[in-house]
């Protein structure tokens, strides 16, 4: 189960109270007071760990506490520090406010260790409140109490690209095929229910992530279907791919025009992403239905083709549309438009090196 969401207490733990005690032993007159300090209470940490990709541990958890630090004991004894908890969680986790909805901490790097709530500090026994005034002290300190936060975990993927498109438009199928990613695959629409993360491989030493969410559908911004649920794990993306498919009931001009618009309502951050489109399912049609269709649609959104980038990639049956390398700062084009097949493999390499070229303009830009 995909578990990318959950709501907490997390509390440090209290301080240990100091110790009232006087020296009494044999032959001894006047030993004094001796008791000793209360211990810490146990820090509250988030360690960022890649061998997690859910918040499923902590699911059904109300409350995390740290331990408590232990009281001081006499001989000028102090107590034990309470255990620091540390609480694990995936890359892209972010840490929120449950009360006032603030950020507190987006945990994106791995192995990092982000101390969260301090312990409580533990008290002063009786020995530091000796003065030539009170040579007996009879109080200490109490032990300081800990921190509690309600705070909403939330998982954000990171990855470099976005697959953005409607139910069963072969999201699942390309990442498939790309990647190492081994989603479910079905002939009917909502197949994909939980977001997908997968390593595309360009060459020996290159790569880049690839996430697949479930469909979006309109008014999918207003809460409709389940792509707003999970939108928001393509908000991290540099790269957007719009899938549009081919032999499908919506024109494709439809598809495209609604997607972004959801796009749009859901972020203005998201929609002024660098994207590309990928025309799929192009063997479901005749060769000649297909070019017939795809330079229609390339007209109605009013894009020219290029055909000279990634030639030896391209099939040369089908028209495309290679990528563009004046990218600019906000898109109001696609960088490109590649009809593929994921199934007969038709323009799935073309599409490989498409999106790598973009993924790296678009770390150069961020560094920059």
């Amino acid at each position: 189960m995909f578990i990318d969401s959950v709501e907490l207490t997390i509390s440090s733990g209290k301080g240990g109270a100091g110790s009232v005690s006087f020296w009494t032993e044999k032959f001894v007159a006047q030993g004094g007071p001796d008791g000793g300090d209360g211990g810490r209470g146990g820090a509250v940490f988030f360690r960022v760990d890649n061998n997690t990709d859910t918040l499923t541990n902590l699911r059904g958890t109300r409350h995390l506490k740290a331990k408590n630090g232990a009281p001081g004991l006499g001989r000028r004894c102090y107590g034990k520090s309470g255990e620091d908890l540390t609480i694990v969680v995936p890359p892209g986790t972010q840490v929120i406010d449950k009360e006032t909805g603030e950020l507190l901490f987006d945990l994106v790097e791995v192995g990092s260790v982000t101390k969260f709530l301090d312990g409580g500090k533990g008290g002063l026994g009786n020995m530091h409140f000796k003065n030539s005034s009170n040579q007996r002290p009879t109080y200490a300190q109490p032990g300081i109490p800990g921190t509690s936060k309600e705070v909403r975990l939330e998982i954000k993927l990171i990855a470099d690209v976005g697959l953005v498109g409607y139910p069963n438009v072969g999201k699942s199928t390309l990442i498939s095929v790309l990647s190492n990613a081994r989603p479910e695959i079905a002939n009917y629409e909502f197949t994909t229910l939980t977001p997908k993360l997968g390593v595309v491989d360009v060459g020996d030493y290159e790569s880049f992530v690839m996430a697949d969410i479930p469909g979006i559908i309109e008014g999918a911004s207003d809460g409709r279907g389940l792509g707003l649920e999970f939108l928001k794990h393509i908000e991290r993306t540099g790269t957007l791919l719009v899938l549009i498919d081919v032999s499908n009931y919506r024109e494709m001009e439809y598809q495209y025009t609604t997607l972004l618009e959801e796009l749009n309502k859901y972020s203005t951050v998201l929609g002024g992403r660098n994207y590309g489109i990928a025309i799929t399912k192009i063997d479901a049609l005749t060769k000649e239905e297909c070019n017939e269709a795809v330079e229609k649609f390339m007209k109605a959104i009013n894009v020219e083709p290029n055909n000279e980038l990634y030639s030896e990639h391209l099939s040369k049956d089908y028209k495309s549309y290679g990528v563009k390398y004046d990218f600019g700062e906000t898109p109001t084009s696609p960088l490109f438009v590649l009809p593929i097949s994921s199934v007969s493999h038709i323009n799935t390499e073309a599409m490989r090196y498409a999106l790598f070229n973009a993924v790296n303009y678009t770390k150069e830009n961020l560094e920059s």
